[in-house]
């Protein structure tokens, strides 16, 4: 059920929620957050999608917030959700006029008390999401540097250096399967790693990610190189004994190959937003693991082109 609400104000928004859920014969809130989603008009229905997906496993008050012209007079207009599809319910809210430069004056009364507030922004995100008026609402902080506006590369950097505790980016969190693939792999072979490198398509945020997270776990020389796609085709780890590799062609399946022994077959599917999301609304605790992955990205950034210590170094296409 939805209900439209025009020249409307957070108390009305609140009390549409209450009358909602008792018509639908479900007065009592078994809701465990608030997800703030900020996006553009022109990301509501997709954005909206991954969020109604995700409270299926995740309950939530989703709380979209569409900022529109900052001209003008302040106009609240709201479209209030219980049901249809939704695992707790949800408002979208369009922001025009004076209140586009205080947006959390209109969310903050609508946070359910005493729960998590995670904040989403699955386009362009702010310079610094834990400065931002909404991202200081919430505990969690998830961008997607990989659907930004600006290229992708620079929007990650941007995002490593601003980092605080409770920012991610689903960039990082595409690379939950390579990741534990590797550390496997490595158990099973626990051998020394000389070099390295991870090809990808050339604007990939997420293989950025990899290449700084293996250079500052295994303190080795990673190279990154270019390829066709889709995602992050490659991985291979030098050892004495041979190559650990892993190629992943179509998105979908991969080879692993590891020293004396036969190549075998895995599965590495590229995931969807909403099964991503769903992940990073598991866990509302710093991602300690990300954290030092982005400052050893920014510290390798920041020093000098050809510098010896430069962990990531640029590969020709295969």
């Amino acid at each position: 059920m939805t209900r439209r609400l025009t020249g409307t104000n957070s108390a009305a928004i609140a009390a549409e929620f209450v009358r909602a859920r008792t018509h639908a014969g479900s007065p009592a809130m078994g809701m465990v957050m608030t997800l703030i989603v900020v996006i553009d008009e022109d990301a509501v229905d997709s954005a909206l999608e991954a969020a109604r997906l995700a409270s299926h496993e995740h309950p939530a008050r989703v709380l979209a917030v569409v900022l529109g012209s900052s001209r003008g007079s302040a106009d609240v207009d709201a479209e209030v959700t219980v049901g249809a599809g939704w695992g707790g319910e949800m408002a979208l809210i369009r922001l025009s006029g004076e209140v586009v430069r205080h947006p959390e004056s209109v969310v903050l009364p609508l946070l359910l008390p005493d729960s998590p507030v995670v904040a989403w922004w699955p386009g362009a995100a702010p310079v610094d999401p834990a400065s931002d008026p909404l991202g200081q609402l919430a505990q969690r902080r998830i961008t997607d540097t990989q659907t930004s506006t600006n290229p992708s590369t620079r929007a990650l950097h941007v995002q490593c250096a601003a980092y605080s505790a409770g920012n991610t980016d689903l960039a990082w969190t595409r690379l939950t399967p390579w990741r534990a693939l590797l550390a496997v792999s490595l158990d099973q072979h626990p051998l020394k790693v000389s070099a390295g490198s991870v090809s990808a398509e050339r604007v990939n945020p997420s293989a950025d990610l990899l290449v700084a997270w293996l250079a500052s776990r295994l303190r080795v020389d990673i190279v990154r190189s270019v390829s066709d796609g889709p995602g992050v085709t490659e991985v291979v780890l030098e050892t004495a004994e041979g190559p650990i590799r892993i190629q992943r062609d179509d998105g979908r399946h991969a080879i692993f190959s590891s020293p004396g022994n036969p190549d075998r077959p895995v599965a590495l599917k590229r995931r969807d937003v909403p099964e991503l999301l769903a992940e990073e609304l598991r866990r509302l605790d710093e991602d300690n693991v990300y954290a030092a992955t982005a400052r050893y990205l920014t510290r390798s950034l920041a020093s000098r082109p050809g510098s010896r210590r430069s962990p990531i170094r640029k590969g020709s296409k295969k």
